[in-house]
């Protein structure tokens, strides 16, 4: 069966809603705080740190109970299985798992977690393992867009919802997932290459260390970069592209080979926070000075807000991964009989020279 994407485009500044207006209008919701409340200070940064939504196009598709096939449930009393994709040595991961965690547990929801350990295979074995232990509903971050059948049609067995949350499933929403909650990828390319071109001047050659293939975020982040640089800075040339994978130590072995062919590069774009630690680290190793390259990464992790502190880093472009509150909110919408939005976008902020310093409390 030929399955079909769809992706609702926002405008660069999205308006933020509260989670009230939210759901009255499509189920969409703002997370609430999950810092420590032992001081203002630290209840401030929770609250700031908190995933917002980004204000619904008029219009924008939703799914129902009904709609999906599904069933009406209490969320206090079901099951929900949470599957992560990805080694939790990642910050993100780290970030993204405990926020689905901690939410579960204020809400006294019962929660099965698995790690696919970065194995996509592992993963879908991961599933179909919370379904036969009898999850009701299913909050999935997926390794790949692609090879998601054998789980969808499993669910659709059971009539188990599926949340997929950062990364997209190739497939048919409200019929085969529910929501896909995610940051606007192809804006948060385009950020990039504004900071990017701001950095150089506009001028000259850069490189992208690429994420992961076979998933939306790499494909998305690399369009809206390039597509950016092309109506922004036709001056600004992409010389280089190859895959560091998410990773540190990959994305310090590429930009080490990336020195060695091409020593006048002037600005790297690293698709997330760590392969661009990496990046830090080669240009280090390699006798280079802060500033003489620039960089530019998206994520929001303490050490990548630390470099531009540092004065190693040009701009974080956020991803925020504190899922928890907003997928929760979500599946307890949907199991209610109510509308949510099909597409939930997050708004993301940034880091620059101007607020890193201060903007570190609320990193990860």
């Amino acid at each position: 069966m030929q399955r079909t994407t769809h992706r609702r485009r926002l405008l660069a500044r999205p308006v933020v809603v509260s989670l009230a207006a939210a759901v009255a209008l499509t189920a969409t919701s703002c997370a609430k705080s999950e810092g420590d409340t032992s001081s203002d200070t630290k209840s401030s940064a929770a609250a700031d740190a908190a995933q917002k939504v980004a204000s619904p196009a008029p219009g924008g598709k939703t799914c129902t109970v009904d709609a999906y096939g599904g069933e009406k449930l209490d969320l206090e009393n079901a099951t929900v299985g949470f599957s992560q994709s990805e080694k939790e040595a990642n910050p993100f991961r780290i970030a993204e798992t405990q926020s689905i965690k901690d939410e579960a547990k204020k809400r006294g929801v019962k929660l099965l977690t698995a790690n696919a350990q970065s194995q996509f295979s592992k993963q879908i074995s991961d599933v179909q393992d919370l379904l036969a232990k009898g999850a009701d509903l299913l909050v999935i971050a997926p390794l790949n867009s692609d090879g998601w059948d054998p789980v969808l049609q499993a669910a659709a067995a059971k009539k188990v919802p599926i949340v997929t949350i950062d990364r997209k499933i190739n497939a048919t929403a409200c019929k085969d997932y529910v929501s896909f909650i995610a940051s606007d990828f192809v804006e948060q390319g385009r950020r990039a290459a504004d900071r990017m071109i701001e950095a150089t001047g506009g001028r000259g050659e850069v490189a992208i260390l690429l994420g992961s293939a076979g998933n939306n975020v790499t494909t998305e982040r690399t369009r809206g970069f390039k597509d950016r640089i092309a109506e922004k800075a036709p001056d600004l040339k992409v010389v280089f592209e190859q895959t560091g994978d998410f990773a540190r130590e990959k994305g310090q072995q590429v930009t080490e080979q990336l020195i060695q062919s091409k020593p006048g590069i002037k600005g790297i774009y690293a698709e997330n926070d760590e392969m661009g630690l990496g990046a830090v680290a080669a240009l280090k190793g390699a006798g280079k000075k802060a500033g003489d390259v620039e960089i530019v990464t998206v994520d929001g992790t303490r050490n990548a807000v630390q470099g531009i502190v540092d004065g190693w880093i040009s701009g974080v472009v956020e991803s925020n991964p504190r899922f928890g509150p907003l997928a929760f909110q979500t599946l307890d919408t949907f199991t209610k009989g109510e509308s949510v939005a099909q597409d939930i976008v997050i708004e993301d902020g940034a880091y620059t020279t101007d607020n890193a310093k201060a903007g570190i409390a609320k990193a990860y």
